[in-house]
């Protein structure tokens, strides 16, 4: 199997305990323990991460940001779903 063939992965890392994954970039391999190896050696090499998630930039299926108006319009008659109307205590991280 050449490198052309290999499938092409997107690398999402997170770089801290409570935070989100981010993605920080793409890399082909033969396989997803490879994929991840590789995540591992590119994109983490200065102990930026705790978890790094590889995904098949084929098994993604993403809206347009052409789509944006009608994907989202139903939910803006939806107010109460707006954490406007919610107290937040202080004690509660990431919101």
């Amino acid at each position: 199997m050449s490198e052309q063939e290999w499938p092409l992965y997107e690398v999402f890392v997170r770089g801290k305990r409570g935070l989100n994954h981010v993605h920080v970039g793409s890399l082909h391999a033969a396989d997803d323990e490879m994929a991840l190896r590789h995540a591992r050696d590119v994109y983490t090499r200065r102990n930026e991460g705790v978890s790094i998630w590889v995904v098949k930039a084929a098994d993604i299926t993403a809206s347009s940001p052409d789509e944006k108006d009608p994907l989202f319009a139903p939910a803006g008659d939806k107010v109460y779903r707006h954490p406007t109307f919610y107290t937040i205590p202080d004690d509660v991280p990431h919101m």
